[in-house]
């Protein structure tokens, strides 16, 4: 797999922490040229400089994937600098802050929809460009088990997520043909924000596996999907979760009880929540 990522363009969004750091590290370990990408300049130069320190090659990349405008110059300055993009890592995404449906107002619902739905979106359709022209390339874009089963206080993120992996087969068979594989990966319950050792023990404990996920544990699959290993695959989702969708009890991951929905008597208006847009 690694000789197959030598001196490959690799963007990477949302990699200044968690889940998008470990995979760009991981591919900078492995020779790519990696674009670490986020909307925080602080997280971006940290990455940066760690795959620098190990011997890799990595340029960082500050912009909001859900500005169009900012996506497609974050493009042409890769193009320009790199002369291709091999492969995108759609892993921007924002959850916080979790609200309740009855909670949530007209900014919350669109910044959700916007960063993690429509910036896969920018950053795909720029890419696929460049990647038709070459008649090569790899999407991989990032699932959750929101996509095919519910989380509390989660819903518009969820909705984000199922519309990706309608979104990954929909591009796999019109990308198939210019010679671009687009795949997904489901990350399971992944502590991505140092959680502390009890928490850490409740939330893996359901998991087959028994552990919560590290960041790092997506970072294998990634390569996979991006390597030639990997060259017949193309519209798939690729659950990495230590088994905790295939069992019938669920995993201890509910951070959200009906204990803390909100009480009808405290519930705003619609006028209220949304102000000015209505």
């Amino acid at each position: 797999m690694s000789a197959s990522l030598q001196d490959r363009v690799v963007v990477v969004t949302g990699a200044g922490k968690g889940i998008g750091r470990a995979i760009a590290e991981r591919f900078g370990a492995l020779g790519a040229k990696v674009v670490v990408n986020d909307v925080r300049a602080d997280g971006v130069g940290e990455v940066v400089e760690a795959i620098v320190a190990r011997g890799g090659t990595a340029t960082a990349c500050v912009a909001d994937v859900s500005d169009t405008d900012a996506v497609a110059s974050m493009f042409q300055s890769v193009v320009s600098a790199h002369g291709t993009v091999d492969v995108l890592v759609n892993n921007a995404a924002i959850v916080k802050p979790m609200l309740h449906f009855l909670d949530a107002d007209a900014d919350w619902f669109r910044r959700i929809v916007d960063v993690n739905l429509m910036g896969t979106i920018w950053c795909s359709r720029e890419a696929a460009h460049v990647m038709a022209r070459q008649g090569s390339g790899v999407i991989i874009n990032t699932s959750s088990g929101g996509a095919t089963r519910a989380h509390r206080q989660f819903a518009v993120y969820d909705a984000t997520k199922g519309g990706i992996e309608a979104l990954t087969r929909a591009m796999a068979v019109d990308l198939g043909p210019y010679g671009i594989r687009v795949n997904a990966l489901m990350p399971g319950s992944i502590d991505t924000d140092g959680l502390d050792p009890e928490q850490r023990r409740l939330r893996g404990a359901n998991v087959p596996l028994e552990r919560i996920g590290e960041p790092a544990d997506m970072a294998g699959p990634a390569v996979f999907l991006a390597s030639d290993e990997a060259r017949y695959v193309t519209g798939a989702v690729l659950e990495v979760d230590g088994g905790m969708l295939a069992q019938q009890r669920s995993a201890t991951v509910d951070i959200c009880p009906p204990s803390g929905f909100p009480a009808v008597g405290s519930l705003r208006t619609l006028a209220e929540l949304d102000g000015a847009d209505r």
